[in-house]
């Protein structure tokens, strides 16, 4: 008689330690998984929290004198500096390049179009050199200017606009052509009745 049962097959134990490899690994990932959204779900409110309050302080060192902070309607990142109900400044972004890359600030332009303050979040400039464009040696010349005086000089005699920093000259520039991008953009949006 001929016998028709199929003959068992033997796993291995090169069958055995990749099955439990692959389960051992699954394991992990679904404990990481399981952990890495535990820890977003706990800290999440926290981190909102905080960002909203690094916001809010920035835009009070950027005018130092207002009382309230609001979105303005319609434009990403701007914001209405207000001091008893009317607008003091627009806190706008700005970006330009310069030597080492992108430059990123934040303007406070006043509506009547003069620079009240600025200040750089992200700068890759020569350190020692470009950096000088965030110190009040060089920010302080573009305090109150308005578009018209906001190019920069070499000119050591010209006094209405801003002097290059010494072997800086491209990040001058450029910072002061994205302060210059803000102010235009604030008379622009305060000329076409922007509140």
């Amino acid at each position: 008689m001929i016998s028709t049962a199929t003959p068992a097959v033997k796993h291995t134990s090169k069958d055995d330690s990749v099955l439990k490899i692959a389960l051992n690994l699954t394991g992990a990932c679904v404990i990481s998984g399981l952990i890495i959204a535990g820890t977003y779900f706990l800290t999440n409110d926290i981190a909102v929290q905080k960002a909203a309050e690094l916001k809010n302080l920035t835009l009070k060192s950027m005018v130092t004198e207002a009382d309230t902070y609001k979105n303005v309607e319609g434009k990403t990142d701007w914001y209405a500096a207000s001091k008893d109900g009317k607008t003091i400044a627009y806190i706008v972004p700005a970006e330009s390049k310069g030597y080492g890359g992108a430059i990123k600030m934040l303007v406070a332009v006043t509506p009547n179009g003069e620079v009240k303050n600025f200040n750089i979040l992200d700068s890759k400039e020569t350190p020692g050199l470009g950096d000088k464009a965030a110190k009040p040696q060089f920010s302080g010349q573009l305090m109150g200017k308005s578009a018209e005086h906001l190019k920069v000089t070499k000119d050591p005699s010209d006094k209405e606009d801003i002097m290059a920093i010494s072997g800086a000259t491209i990040t001058s520039r450029a910072v002061t052509s994205g302060v210059k991008k803000a102010v235009d953009e604030v008379a622009k949006f305060v000329k076409e009745g922007g509140k």
